[in-house]
Protein backbone atom coordinates (compact mmCIF):
# COMPACT_ATOMS: atom_id res chain seq x y z
CA UNK A 1 0.00 0.00 0.00
CA UNK A 2 1.71 3.41 -1.19
CA UNK A 3 2.14 6.19 1.31
CA UNK A 4 -0.19 9.32 0.61
CA UNK A 5 1.40 12.39 0.48
CA UNK A 6 0.15 15.27 2.36
CA UNK A 7 0.13 18.60 -0.10
CA UNK A 8 1.67 21.01 2.35
CA UNK A 9 3.34 24.70 1.75
CA UNK A 10 5.76 26.87 3.06
CA UNK A 11 3.18 28.70 5.54
CA UNK A 12 2.79 25.52 7.34
CA UNK A 13 6.27 25.00 7.46
CA UNK A 14 8.06 26.16 10.91
CA UNK A 15 11.25 27.99 9.55
CA UNK A 16 13.10 26.65 13.18
CA UNK A 17 11.92 22.85 11.93
CA UNK A 18 9.12 20.70 11.72
CA UNK A 19 5.25 22.00 11.18
CA UNK A 20 3.38 24.73 12.44
CA UNK A 21 -0.08 24.50 13.95
CA UNK A 22 -1.08 25.32 10.56
CA UNK A 23 0.81 22.48 8.65
CA UNK A 24 -0.88 20.21 11.35
CA UNK A 25 -3.82 21.42 11.12
CA UNK A 26 -3.68 21.22 7.07
CA UNK A 27 -2.10 17.52 7.88
CA UNK A 28 -4.94 16.30 10.01
CA UNK A 29 -7.75 17.82 7.22
CA UNK A 30 -5.44 15.17 4.47
CA UNK A 31 -5.95 12.49 7.32
CA UNK A 32 -2.75 12.31 9.27
CA UNK A 33 -2.71 12.71 12.93
CA UNK A 34 0.46 14.50 13.79
CA UNK A 35 1.17 15.69 17.25
CA UNK A 36 3.63 18.58 18.04
CA UNK A 37 7.36 17.94 19.04
CA UNK A 38 8.58 16.83 21.81
CA UNK A 39 11.40 18.53 23.55
CA UNK A 40 14.33 16.87 26.07
CA UNK A 41 12.38 18.91 28.89
CA UNK A 42 8.76 18.41 28.28
CA UNK A 43 10.26 14.21 27.67
CA UNK A 44 10.97 14.51 31.57
CA UNK A 45 7.75 14.79 32.77
CA UNK A 46 6.17 12.18 30.64
CA UNK A 47 7.43 8.86 29.71
CA UNK A 48 4.87 8.27 26.74
CA UNK A 49 6.26 11.75 25.65
CA UNK A 50 9.68 10.36 26.21
CA UNK A 51 9.00 7.12 24.31
CA UNK A 52 7.31 9.50 21.01
CA UNK A 53 10.76 11.29 21.45
CA UNK A 54 13.06 8.36 21.08
CA UNK A 55 11.34 7.06 18.64
CA UNK A 56 11.07 10.01 16.73
CA UNK A 57 15.05 10.33 17.06
CA UNK A 58 15.77 7.20 16.01
CA UNK A 59 14.36 6.77 12.85
CA UNK A 60 14.76 10.61 11.81
CA UNK A 61 17.97 9.90 12.76
CA UNK A 62 18.36 6.79 10.27
CA UNK A 63 17.07 9.02 7.13
CA UNK A 64 19.80 9.45 4.43
CA UNK A 65 20.55 13.21 3.39
CA UNK A 66 22.91 15.90 4.25
CA UNK A 67 22.72 18.27 7.65
CA UNK A 68 23.53 21.12 5.44
CA UNK A 69 22.89 22.56 2.05
CA UNK A 70 25.06 23.86 -0.59
CA UNK A 71 24.98 26.82 0.64
CA UNK A 72 25.85 25.83 4.23
CA UNK A 73 21.92 26.23 6.06
CA UNK A 74 20.86 23.18 7.80
CA UNK A 75 18.27 20.89 6.02
CA UNK A 76 14.90 20.25 6.81
CA UNK A 77 16.34 17.27 8.42
CA UNK A 78 18.49 19.15 10.61
CA UNK A 79 16.04 21.30 11.60
CA UNK A 80 13.78 18.89 12.76
CA UNK A 81 16.52 16.71 14.48
CA UNK A 82 17.12 19.97 16.63
CA UNK A 83 13.68 21.21 17.20
CA UNK A 84 12.97 17.48 18.99
CA UNK A 85 16.49 17.59 21.02
CA UNK A 86 17.84 14.70 19.25
CA UNK A 87 21.67 15.44 19.75
CA UNK A 88 20.87 15.09 23.51
CA UNK A 89 19.92 11.35 23.15
CA UNK A 90 23.38 10.63 20.85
Amino acid sequence: MARKRIKLTSKHKDPKGGLNAAGRRAARRQGSNLKPPVSAKQAKRSPKAAGRRRSFCARMSGVKGPMKDKKGRPTRKALALRKWDCSSLA
